[in-house]
């Protein structure tokens, strides 16, 4: 999987030594500039935007978004309960399966309660009626699968064969959509308009006949909205269209958008060796701390990694060197670059576009450290440890 993040922003200037390692850094700067521009979106296409907590959770920040958006995203009842303590505006639900006991909470907590098919959706209509008689106020939407496929790795692509996610479309029938406010669908992977144009050009069709019975329609994420050669007037017109056609309010809901290269993760190198090529042992961990590098798989840009190309005189510049994490699993490893520094113990470097996916998805396996997480903001220089992890935190997730 190849991303077409990794700008270093003002990242290019940061001393990696203000902060400890292993350590996410996120610049509040370059939030609210990524904050600026969905809102730009939003306003010019007369739609709402929420943050997807699923990607970019840092509650820290929450005031931050809370100024620009119009609310949040959640996958069940652990991060609607975020939203609700900490983050602003409507706050819609979405779960490929809700367990009855937190039902409850979640249809107090939500604005919008999307379920992935409409038998889950009966099973728990008893529930919804109960909680509107105590006056909670919500609406029900259903997660559709436009069977249009345009992913580029099946794993992250939910109209994949056989995907789990959101209901066929070509199964709907009229019955579904009684008490249904709106639709729901998620196809996309840090992809550009095109693709999202092509998906509704494919689902428009089937789910016209409903247009005059449904009040919204969430296109959900993936939209690299953020990223600087992104097709945004082209987004706008056709978001316009979209809800002058289909009378419908119209959801964005943009998770790895937010904060897209606005964090950087910090690492030390702790040891060397040679095995038919150099190799190093970092406190960085791609198991434990970047999952997405063996998941997806991907390759994360480094900051100041020496540009193999640029070399005038024709040399190759340094050696490759082979980045592994400290945990036991032989295939903890980071990817083959030419450090900006020397490779000796206690050299810093530092990951680009980390702040979504890698801090949501971090673990403690082998013990192995979680990265502390700080704030900067490169406009004031203004630097805050957030928060850091101790052995108590590992050991409180154990018996």
């Amino acid at each position: 999987m190849e991303t077409r993040a990794g700008d270093p922003g003002a990242f290019a200037q940061f001393d990696l030594s203000r902060v400890d390692s292993p350590a996410f850094v996120v610049d509040a700067a370059r939030l609210r500039a990524n904050l600026a521009v969905l809102a730009d979106v939003r306003d010019r296409a007369g739609i709402k935007v929420l943050a997807a907590l699923k990607a970019f959770s840092m509650w820290k920040v929450a005031p931050i978004v809370g100024r620009y958006l119009d609310g949040v995203c959640t996958s069940g009842l652990w991060e609607a309960l975020l939203a609700a303590e900490h983050y602003q505006g409507e706050i819609a639900t979405y779960c490929a399966a809700y367990k009855a006991e937190d039902m409850p909470e979640i249809l107090r907590l939500s604005d919008h309660v999307i379920f992935n098919s409409p038998g889950q959706y009966d099973r728990f209509k008893a529930e919804i009626a109960n909680a509107r008689t105590r006056g909670e106020s919500f609406d029900i939407g259903l997660r559709i699968n436009p069977l249009h496929a345009e992913g580029e790795v099946p794993r992250y692509d939910p109209c994949a064969p056989h995907s789990r996610l959101g209901f066929p479309v070509d199964q709907l029938v009229p019955e579904h959509f009684e008490g249904v406010s709106g639709l729901h669908f998620h196809t996309l992977c840090e992809q550009d308009f095109q693709p999202l144009e092509r998906t509704w050009q494919a689902l428009e069709p089937r789910i016209a006949p409903y247009f005059g019975q449904l009040k919204w329609l969430n296109f959900g994420g993936g939209h690299h909205i953020t990223r600087a050669d992104y097709q945004r007037d082209d987004l706008v017109a056709f978001l316009r269209d979209v809800k002058a056609r289909t009378g419908c309010e119209i959801y964005l809901e943009p998770g790895e958008a937010v904060a897209l290269d606005a964090g950087i993760l910090v690492g030390t190198v702790l040891d060397t060796h040679w095995n038919g090529m150099q190799l190093a042992i970092t406190d960085i961990s791609a198991t434990c701390h970047m999952p997405d590098v063996i998941e997806a798989p991907y390759r994360p840009a480094m900051l100041g990694e020496f540009p193999i190309d640029e070399y005038e005189d024709g040399g190759e510049g340094p050696a490759p060197v082979r980045l592994g994490g400290p945990s036991c699993l032989a295939g903890d490893v980071i990817g083959d670059y030419r450090l900006p520094v020397p490779t000796e113990p206690g050299a810093r470097f530092a990951f680009l576009d980390q702040a979504h996916y890698s801090m949501v998805k971090t673990t403690t396996f082998n013990g192995v450290p979680l990265p502390s997480i700080w704030l900067w903001d490169s406009e004031t220089d203004d630097l805050e440890k957030v928060r850091t992890f101790s052995y108590e935190d590992f050991r409180d997730r154990l018996s």
